[in-house]
């Protein structure tokens, strides 16, 4: 008769090779969800193996996964456009005046669009009579509004294209987003000196009534456009409001009810908050009353 077969006996050597086993398992594991990866991340930073810098763009290409060109599309209100029906000098001077490098072209109306009109090509029209807008005309790069921006920024690339249309669903003119558009919402705010002339930039109506507003705009220009008392001895700047008044960073998609607004974060990483959307509400809360937060809940960071 067969013995019965011996249990293996735990010896020192065999706990001590089970317990580094588990803990490199422990380790090794890949993060379940967003959340975890990005406590993954700030345990790394805490740790100095991550720079903030680093952190930041990390955690910036995360959420531009979870984005669609809509959420950071210049409005079709806001689009700076030149005619095809304009005599030449006149489309010299807006396109100056825009300061853009690119500029649709359109036809009988804005939904139109012929191409896309680079500025430098201008250039050829000096000394040319027989120069024509439409010979130098760069094919349009239409897109849905519900585009992702990573797929996004990938077409841009492979594309060599640097702006798109985007169309709603009924195939109208939406509004317009550049490649630069999506890398500020991975890096942050590239600004150049365009950017420093057109304050105006600051606060930008959308077709669905509410205002998308960068955190810095100054407290003053806020409280002029939005008519409210918003005090610049606390904070100059809207996000400084918003921080100050939270105590903390919001989160991406929490929203705050301050001052009769509703302010929706859209976009901020651990240490700035960047882009909000501003709804003004029909029964203005008190300037007084504690801000209500997470009326829609913010992501996980």
């Amino acid at each position: 008769m067969d013995p019965s077969p011996t249990p293996a006996r735990a010896t020192p050597g065999n706990s001590l090779t089970q317990l580094i086993d588990r803990f490199s398992t422990m380790l090794l594991r890949e993060p379940d969800d967003r959340s975890e990866l990005l406590k993954l991340l700030h345990g790394a930073h805490e740790r100095n193996l991550v720079d903030a810098e680093a952190l930041t763009i990390i955690e910036g290409a995360i959420t531009v996964a979870e984005m669609t060109v809509r959420d950071i599309m210049v409005p079709r209100q806001q689009i700076h456009t030149v005619s095809a029906d304009q005599p030449l000098p006149q489309t010299i001077r807006k396109a100056i005046d825009s300061g853009h490098s690119r500029l649709p072209l359109i036809g009988e109306d804005d939904d139109d669009v012929r191409g896309i009109l680079l500025a430098k090509d201008l250039l050829r029209s000096i000394g040319n009579p027989n120069f024509r807008l439409e010979d130098w005309l760069r094919p349009a790069m239409f897109i849905p509004e519900s585009k992702p921006l990573n797929v996004l920024l990938r077409e841009f690339r492979i594309s060599h294209t640097h702006m798109a249309l985007v169309i709603d669903e009924f195939g109208s003119l939406a509004g317009l987003v550049t490649i630069e558009d999506v890398l500020e919402e991975i890096v942050g705010e590239i600004e150049d000196e365009h950017d420093q002339a057109q304050l105006d930039t600051d606060i930008q109506l959308d077709a669905s009534g509410r205002y998308r507003v960068k955190a810095q705009t100054p407290v003053d220009r806020f409280n002029d456009a939005f008519d409210c008392q918003f005090d610049d001895q606390v904070a100059h700047t809207v996000g400084g409001q918003i921080v100050h008044y939270l105590g903390r960073v919001p989160r991406r998609n929490e929203s705050i009810e301050l001052n009769g607004l509703l302010f929706r974060v859209i976009r901020a990483d651990n240490r700035r908050l960047y882009s909000l959307m501003v709804e003004v509400l029909e029964q203005p809360t008190s300037h007084d009353q504690a801000p209500q937060e997470d009326l829609h809940n913010g992501d996980d960071a």
